[in-house]
């Protein structure tokens, strides 16, 4: 048996048995929660992983796209992959990809919708050119020499079609994917789906990386499908306080519909200026047509992913890369009105700042699963990271 497979025994069994006071950096009973285990869920070994989402297919098979084969956080050849667990994410299946276009593919979503269906998101980027504008410093060999060499062969017709935001669906399990459709809006999670069937996307609406998306560079918008992700339409738009620069300090929303029918959307926001790093909150209470300005709840991470339990919570997670380094959650007891930040739960911690991006699924059994993206031994590359975990209050 390798080390690493002996370290990862020890770190999230064996602190079980033994009532361990912490899992992998998280203490194992918190004020609201407590850690079952966490572990590596795919490891790609000299390769880097970011940028998860997770979602249960209407079979109770787990799924869990990435972006993934990739260099480093910024290369040229980012992949969108996905494994499937059977089994409540004890075990995962190798890696398949399910799209790999000539550009990077990043930030990959995956949500469920009534009829089985799946609908999956993901941006592409060209952010790698700034690493390689000056040949002459390229060094033949070297990682960004090769970057060089396959963006000269890119054309730039090419590039004008594969760059942008899409979602793709799939009707058989994720096993195949239909032709990708553009959307006016990206975000890391992708859309969510609503009671009344629709799917809502918050994400932004363009920026330099991907330039305009359909609704005006730098804005949080509000974009709606009634077919099942076949085609978007944008339904409205996110006010921020005036004192901030939307493009440059707003990224990476996700919402979720409460139990009474409002939707509520936190937003990564960094407001140096201001003195505030943390996520945003706005609500809708007309399916997303209308939203109140974004303010500050207390939740000290980004980028959010929301999910409401069975019990109505709100959970929030989020990855901290300042300070108390990790991944955290936060539970809202009154539908995104007040978070318990008081009592926010540890899920793992770090030693770096390339992490985060968590999100969650609930499982039959009230448990929860959240997965995301950091290294799991120092001196290695990131991986798939899994955490699972349950509420006790």
């Amino acid at each position: 048996m390798k080390r690493s497979t002996l370290v990862l025994i020890s770190c999230a069994l064996a602190g079980i048995a033994s009532g361990a006071d912490e899992i992998c950096g998280a203490p194992r009973v918190q004020a609201r929660a407590e850690i079952v285990w966490t572990k590596a869920l795919c490891k790609e070994p000299g390769r880097y992983i970011g940028w998860p989402t997770v979602c249960r297919a209407q079979n109770g098979d787990l799924l869990a796209v990435f972006s993934g084969d990739r260099d480093e956080h910024v290369c040229p050849f980012g992949k969108v992959q996905m494994v499937r667990s059977s089994d409540g994410g004890q075990t995962w299946s190798a890696p398949v990809n399910i799209c790999n276009t000539i550009l990077d593919d990043r930030d990959a979503g995956i949500v469920t919708l009534d009829d089985g269906s799946l609908v999956m998101a993901w941006f592409t980027s060209v952010a790698y050119r700034g690493s390689i504008r000056d040949r002459a410093k390229l060094a033949p060999g070297s990682s960004r020499f090769y970057w060089w060499l396959h963006d000269e062969k890119l054309r730039p017709e090419e590039v004008e079609a594969q760059l942008g935001a899409f979602t793709r669906r799939s009707t058989d399990g994720g096993r195949t994917w239909e032709p990708a459709v553009r959307t006016p809006c990206s975000a890391p999670h992708g859309p969510v789906r609503l009671k009344d069937g629709r799917l809502l996307y918050i994400g932004k609406s363009g920026d330099a990386d991907h330039r305009n998306l359909g609704a005006g560079i730098g804005k949080i918008v509000s974009a709606e499908s009634r077919d099942g992700g076949k085609s978007w339409r944008v339904i409205g738009e996110l006010p921020f306080p005036a004192h901030i620069n939307v493009l440059r300090d707003c990224h990476e929303p996700h919402a979720v519909e409460t139990a009474d029918g409002r939707i509520v959307a936190l937003t990564r926001c960094h407001h140096k200026g201001g003195g505030f790093t943390g996520s945003v909150q706005s609500e809708s209470s007309d399916g997303g047509k209308t939203w109140t300005e974004a303010r500050p709840m207390g939740l000290d991470g980004y980028p959010p992913h929301l999910i409401r339990l069975a019990d109505g919570k709100l959970l929030a997670v989020y990855g901290r890369r300042w300070g108390n380094l990790g991944e955290f959650a936060c539970l809202s007891d009154d539908q995104g009105r007040t978070w318990d930040v008081k009592n926010e739960i540890k899920l793992a911690g770090h030693w770096n700042g390339d992490l985060g991006y968590p999100a969650s699924v609930q499982l039959p059994d009230g448990n929860i699963l959240t997965v995301y993206y950091q290294a799991e031994f120092k001196g290695e590359k990131t991986c798939l990271m899994g955490t699972l975990w349950r509420v006790t209050k």
